[in-house]
């Protein structure tokens, strides 16, 4: 079930209305909650809400354990138990045929022939933020950062939630859990700001997203010897703007869908083309995640508390993993390895967030813009050797100064733009307007965007990106 849908709008329409309804009995509500996100999760395959299930059920019994338990080597046996055995689930579904396939090749280039075989399951969507979500909490749980919910109604909540279930944004345990022990109270709904988050989300992921996907991306990088230098280029740029516009539009939509019934999420993008260097890119894109590689692994490993050799090793670790994370292949490895040794050389240089001191903004922007855009090319292609394809005729082409973006295409290009460079305040401001407009203008104009979007959309709507992840 895809958000942009006419399927989802009923299935929100009737959640909303029944959860507020059930607004005073907070256990009774959250279990059907609980119920409407399993649904929701079996719209892509009914098998996959059983992953989901014993997931949440075996890590609500490790935190239960864990919180009993003394400090010591049995306590930590139990908890690397725990973490492996989630671990093994992911690398089951996602990793498991890629690293049999690598040791195939391994093996074959030194002469060995091995009959090992692939289990070819399907991957369940979500898995690794269904994942990410419970590592969190028994690693909260072990750090004593929080004590385990005796609530397994509270754990299947949080980890199923539907709004955040799917792409994210990946909410802390301490953070959710917090609001579930209470009732909502329709006071703290920011009506305003949810409902611009949605039909802003709509826009820019059914008009913006799929536009620049369907009628120029896509073309572009199933076949890039077919088009002219220029056409790569605008690719490459316009796939950055399709990649923001699409995970954006996501987050924002679910931030304001939580936010509706009741449930505050973090933010998850704060302009992210507007950076200044790497470090600072990865400050505004994908927030909850960067910040969770930050906390949970990171740091862990030993941060910058071990050395500069060490620190860099550090940064290089928990990018090739992010990497990794994000699909079994060589080309999301080499992108995460690639951001990797961009920190650690900022690192090294001595850049922070704020961008070079030596040099202008306008130029540290232009190196940071074009260094994400460039990685972004091995995060789209198909493999490795079709990334390397097409920075290869991007750079060695025949023709250049011809080009097939239409200029509906370049409109969405702008729109797509802007949304990096407007101020902050024009949200706000907008919200609060909002909020203070008569009923009928609250009414009208979330049916009127969603009309005009609905209207303006090309045929069919595709998933958005990160589903895959």
């Amino acid at each position: 079930m895809l958000f942009p849908t006419t399927e989802f709008a009923v299935f929100f329409a009737v959640v909303f209305a029944v959860s507020w309804a059930l607004n005073s009995h907070n256990t009774t509500k959250k279990c059907f909650l609980v119920a409407a996100s399993y649904f929701f999760y079996a719209f892509w395959k009914l098998s996959y809400v059983l992953v989901l299930f014993l997931s949440s059920t075996a890590n609500y019994a490790l935190a239960l354990l864990l919180g009993r338990m003394a400090d010591g080597p049995l306590r930590r046996i139990v908890f690397w138990f725990g973490v492996a055995g989630n671990l093994a689930v992911l690398g089951v579904f996602k990793y498991y045929d890629f690293f049999v396939a690598q040791t195939i090749n391994a093996l074959s280039t030194v002469g060995i022939r091995a009959n090992l075989s692939f289990l070819e399951l399907g991957i369940p969507v979500a898995i690794s933020f269904l994942t990410f979500h419970a590592l969190s909490y028994i690693i909260d749980v072990y750090n004593r950062r929080i004590r385990p919910t005796t609530s397994l109604v509270d754990i299947l909540f949080y980890i199923s939630f539907f709004p955040h279930l799917v792409a994210g944004p990946i909410v802390r345990a301490r953070d959710f859990l917090a609001q579930t022990i209470h009732n909502s109270r329709p006071s703290d709904i920011r009506l305003g700001e949810s409902v611009l988050l949605i039909v802003g989300g709509l826009f820019k992921k059914v008009i913006v997203a799929n536009y620049i996907s369907t009628d120029f991306v896509d073309g572009v990088f199933a076949n890039p010897i077919a088009y002219s230098s220029l056409d790569l280029l605008l690719g490459m740029y316009a796939y950055a703007i399709q990649i923001y516009c699409d995970f954006s539009a996501y987050t924002d939509i679910a931030i304001g869908v939580a936010c509706l019934l009741g449930y505050r999420f973090p933010q998850n993008f704060n302009q992210p083309y507007r950076a200044l260097s790497v470090t600072d890119f990865w400050r505004r894109w994908h927030i909850t995640l960067s910040s969770w590689l930050r906390d949970y692994l990171y740091i862990p490993l030993g941060g910058n508390r071990r050395g500069r050799a060490r620190t860099y090793v550090n940064l290089m670790l928990t990018m090739l993993l992010g990497g990794l994370w994000h699909g079994a292949s060589w080309h999301f490895v080499l992108w995460g390895g690639l951001h990797g040794i961009a920190l650690a050389v900022e690192r090294l240089l001595g850049i922070t967030a704020d961008g070079p001191r030596r040099i202008p903004a306008v130029l540290a922007w232009l190196i940071t813009f074009h260094f994400v855009c460039i990685t972004w090319v091995f995060f789209r292609a198909d493999s490795l050797e079709s990334a390397l394809m097409y920075l290869g005729n991007l750079l060695g082409g025949d023709v250049f100064w011809s080009t097939t973006m239409t200029w509906w295409v370049a409109l969405m290009l702008l729109c797509g733009a802007v949304t990096q460079f407007w101020p902050g305040h024009w949200f706000e401001a907008a919200a609060e307007r909002y909020d203070r407009a008569s009923l009928p203008v609250k009414v009208a104009v979330p049916f009127v965007v969603i009309f005009l979007v609905a209207v303006a959309a090309p045929g069919g709507i595709p998933p958005f990106i990160y589903f895959q992840f």
